[in-house]
């Protein structure tokens, strides 16, 4: 009996629009996103298509990404982005030409231009590219929370959970015209005992775990993580591959850092004089990453060698065919559990290994993910003990039977809750259930509210739902763009606030009419979602 293997990506970036700044530098995270990692991995799967190679993806999308990518004033601020590197990487070339570094930046050009080619083929139109492979059957479209909130922080408050929950499906399908999904990306892969029965409520039949979610299950699964158990609830749960996991996420002893890939940290932006890089510059003289490096791993040290494309094209393929060779191993030592479906009541179900990782990884930190994963689909599509499937195929023919209760568990450090929850983020949280209270109560008096009242509420519902992201704890935690996520909190909670009180008002003043017309225009996130989509979000299941 052959096993599987389930590659599953998750694609997120925290919603980000800032009109009011001519260039803003956190809008860059959007446009890094565009033409290193979604519009390559739009290049796999047209490949593969048309060498009618048969390796279905599993891709999440977030609520806030699918936004930013149907936002007509981001799209063409990509574009004029698009515009300067492409412009930059040809004097980078030039500079470099006939030294060690010439190969390097031919390359970056090629890229460039190659994403400027597909950009204009697709009109623009990412999301609607991955419906069509959708379609098709090549890819399998999941989604997740209204705003990537990290579920387990709002177990105070189960009202937002459903809200994050019910929201994040009614605006996948909102913003893609496209059923809601099957499955539902818990953000940060976290759990708590309870959130199960939330998922099946609103209708989601799959969703995947960190390994440890079941090997801590009561009772333990009898085949661990290689084959999806029922939660009480109902939903059926996926457990994360842990070696599969260590040999792409860890850049020290996973494929990534491998010495000839390309170098993250050395960028042209921080290696080269101010005047020979066309503008892009930060505030106050600030340098900025621009995607264009020239330098490999080389090394753990700080001297670092030319990076050349060919040989790391080589390794990649190679690191692919190891990855295809290692599931196959490993499939053949896990033996098949008990489940229930018909026909064949009893018999053992294949084992699946599942694969998830941010999508963002492949071609923004590793340059050479995107063929990676073109390689290691291609290999499983030949393999006859390692099938590549779908998430939601492999349900179809293998529903899970035994029953455990998953134990409360992340992806991130740690495990479990901290690096959300912890001493560095935990300020974030006493904003975000002081502004629900405000919210929830102007809800409960104004609710079916029209004209003024109404879109003050439903913008405060949208700003309750931006302060919940789990970006912000996350940048907290991290260490990285803490002032930015700081600022996030406060605007968000503070609008929440202010909202909730308008919304309760007999009347309002022209100075309010005007500020709530510029904050809705400022954060359209969920314009499409208004009046009861929005506001029965947050009701108890019926």
């Amino acid at each position: 009996m052959p096993g599987y293997v389930a590659l599953v990506l998750h694609a997120h970036l925290p919603y980000v629009r800032h009109p009011e700044h001519a260039r803003s530098l956190e809008e860059r995270w959007l446009f890094e996103a565009l033409w290193e990692c979604y519009l390559p991995l739009l290049g796999v799967l047209d490949r593969l298509a048309a060498d009618r190679v048969v390796a279905p993806l599993t891709l999440s999308v977030s609520p806030p990404l699918l936004a930013m990518l149907r936002d007509e004033l981001l799209l063409r601020r990509f574009e004029d982005h698009l515009r300067r590197i492409t412009a930059l990487a040809a004097r980078v070339e030039a500079r470099f030409a006939g030294s060690g570094f010439a190969a390097a930046a031919a390359f970056y050009r090629a890229r460039l231009a190659g994403a400027a080619s597909a950009w204009a083929a697709l009109g623009g139109d990412v999301p609607g590219a991955l419906l069509r492979h959708a379609a098709a059957g090549r890819v399998e479209l999941l989604t997740t929370a209204a705003t990537h909130a990290y579920l387990p922080g709002l177990l105070p408050t189960p009202a937002s959970i459903r809200a994050q929950i019910r929201l994040g499906r009614r605006a996948f399908a909102a913003l893609t015209g496209a059923p809601e999904p099957r499955g539902f990306w818990l953000p940060e892969c976290a759990y708590a005992p309870g959130i199960d029965a939330d998922l099946a409520a609103a209708g989601v039949r799959f969703t995947v775990l960190d390994a440890h979610a079941l090997a801590l299950a009561a009772p333990a699964p009898s085949a661990g993580a290689s084959v999806p158990v029922r939660s009480p609830a109902g939903v059926a749960c996926f457990g994360r591959d842990r070696d599969s996991a260590r040999e792409v996420w860890s850049r020290d002893a996973g494929y990534p850092g491998h010495p000839v890939y390309r170098e993250f940290y050395r960028d042209v932006g921080l290696d080269l004089p101010e005047r020979e890089l066309d503008g892009e510059i930060g505030p106050g003289g600030a340098r900025l990453m621009t995607g264009l490096k020239l330098h490999r791993v080389t090394g753990p040290g700080p001297d670092k060698a030319p990076y050349d494309p060919a040989r790391a094209s080589a390794q990649a393929r190679a690191d692919a065919a190891a990855f295809v060779a290692r599931r196959e191993a490993a499939l053949a030592s896990i033996h098949g559990a008990p489940w229930a479906g018909a026909p064949g009541r009893g018999a053992p179900a294949p084992p699946i290994l599942v694969a998830p990782y941010d999508a963002e990884l492949f071609g923004h930190f590793w340059l050479e993910g995107p063929e990676f994963l073109e390689h290691a689909l291609r290999g499983l599509a030949a393999s006859d003990r390692a099938v590549p499937i779908a998430l939601g195929a492999y349900l179809e023919r293998h529903p899970p039977a035994e029953v455990v209760a998953p134990a409360a568990s992340t992806w991130g450090e740690g495990g479990f809750g901290a690096y959300w929850t912890g001493p560095s983020a935990a300020r974030l949280w006493r904003h975000a259930h002081h502004a629900e209270r405000a919210v929830l109560g102007a809800l409960s008096r104004r609710r079916g509210a029209g004209g003024l009242p109404g879109r003050a509420l439903d913008q405060a519902i949208r700003e309750l739902l931006l302060l919940q992201s789990s970006d912000w704890a996350f940048m907290m935690s991290a260490g990285d763009m803490v002032p930015y996520a700081e600022a996030r909190t406060r605007a968000h909670a503070a609008r929440a606030r202010r909202l909730a009180g308008l919304a309760q008002e007999p009347s309002a003043a022209p100075a309010d009419v005007a500020w709530l017309d510029a904050l809705c225009a400022l954060d359209p996130f969920l314009a499409e979602l208004s009046g009861p989509a929005l506001q029965d979000a947050f009701d108890p299941w019926r």
